[in-house]
């Protein structure tokens, strides 16, 4: 029987950074000792209060299905969170909890794009986001940052892109796979663009916030008044408390949007597992873990970059949060080990997982095709044995 899946299948990309862990697996499927830099996730276990609190939920038999928007305790704990952490005044009527953060983001895309209008994503971005744009039959309008401005995109750059179609504006900060934090001032600066145009949105992914750098620490473009209402704030549990297989997203957002999402939400996976829920509603009341995890990966970013810049050819910035680090290896780009002519960052981090037995992430799929991504979520001694393994196999290279 001839294939015949649907052509928006067809047309999707398959995920870079899941695609490389694929390979990676399969590497050290077959007796190699692969170090796996490629996939985004915190090598810490989940702080304690947050499993006691789950194991505590089966006690009690919290075992049923749960509203569409989440259990009424997370949603409070959230908007709480969000008047705390944030400065943005929602109540738990404008929060929805979803499946993961990315769940959160691909709901709102649906919700808020018809086909045709534009989504103006703010480059290097995380790889699903021109994807989900293209499933909701959106047309994404990428907008590259400078290496030099720390891959950040200007106002006047943002200004350029917007057209009368424009429906949305999109980025994370701190940023995957940048780990670039636009500052208070800056936000402040793209929201003065977006307070020209009343029709466009804001889609505000804040998954790193508490993966922050920078001395004054997070400022959330959704607390600025003027265009609180546009502004969609994704968060989630995955990085700042090491639950990534936990699951759990949410939104913050003016009530129309919330009911929108709800109505998706309802016919495609309705509520989130409950224990997941109920754990997460104590995870704020000790972020003591939370910080010491920041701590660690600060450290490890002063090692990655210091061993990266003594790399010939590297190019290297100095990220203020997330666990990435981003250098561009366009230096490269039509060199040979003999046998390998290395064309571009896909061709090179390919190379690296043969080579070197390194597993990274291209920075084509991110829209930055001149760099590859170092996830920085590993030990020390793993880390420093990668970039090892790296300046030793790009030394070949001639």
């Amino acid at each position: 029987m001839a294939q015949s899946l649907a052509d928006r299948i067809n047309n999707l990309e398959e995920s870079s950074t899941l695609l490389m862990s694929k390979k990676s697996r399969e590497l050290a499927a077959q007796g190699h000792k692969v170090i796996n830099l490629s996939i985004g996730e915190p090598d810490f276990k989940t702080p304690k209060h947050i499993c006691e609190a789950a194991k505590d939920a089966i006690d009690k038999g919290f075992h049923s299905y749960t509203p569409v928007a989440g259990i009424p305790e997370l949603r409070k704990a959230i908007a709480e969170k969000f008047r705390r952490d944030n400065h943005i005044d929602w109540n738990p009527e404008n929060v929805i909890v979803s499946t993961g953060a990315k769940h959160s983001l691909a709901n709102v895309i649906q919700v808020l794009v018809n086909p045709g209008d534009e989504v103006v994503i703010l480059a290097p971005y995380w790889v699903s986001y021109s994807e989900m744009v293209k499933l909701a039959e959106g047309k994404s309008v990428i907008v590259e940052g400078a290496f030099e401005n720390d891959f950040k995109v200007t106002p006047e750059q943002l200004e350029q892109a917007i057209t009368p179609k424009t429906k949305v504006i999109m980025f994370a900060s701190p940023n995957n796979p940048t780990g670039a934090v636009y500052s208070e001032e800056e936000l402040r600066a793209i929201a003065k663009v977006v307070e020209k145009h009343p029709d466009v949105f804001v889609l505000a992914d804040e998954i790193y916030e508490y993966i922050n750098f920078r001395e004054e620490g997070h400022f959330s473009i959704g607390s600025i008044p003027e265009i609180k209402d546009r502004v969609i704030t994704v968060n989630g549990m995955a990085k700042g408390f090491a639950m990534t297989g936990w699951r759990i997203g949410y939104i913050g957002a003016a009530k129309w949007i919330v009911d929108g999402v709800e109505k998706l939400q309802g016919q495609v996976t309705s509520g989130t597992n409950h224990i997941a829920q109920r754990a997460s509603v104590v995870a704020w009341d000790d972020l003591s873990v939370t910080a010491t995890m920041r701590n660690a990966y600060l450290e490890r970013r002063n090692i990655v970059v210091g061993l990266l810049k003594e790399i010939p050819g590297f190019k290297v910035n100095v990220p203020e949060g997330a666990f990435y680090a981003f250098p561009d290896v366009s230096y490269y780009f039509g060199k040979s080990d003999g046998s390998t002519v290395i064309r571009n960052s896909d061709d090179l981090a390919l190379w690296l997982l043969e080579k070197a037995h390194v597993a990274t992430v291209a920075g084509s799929g991110f829209g930055a095709p001149n760099c590859i991504r170092i996830s920085t979520a590993a030990s020390e001694d793993s880390l420093r044995e990668a970039i090892g393994r790296i300046k030793e196999a790009v030394a070949t290279l001639k």
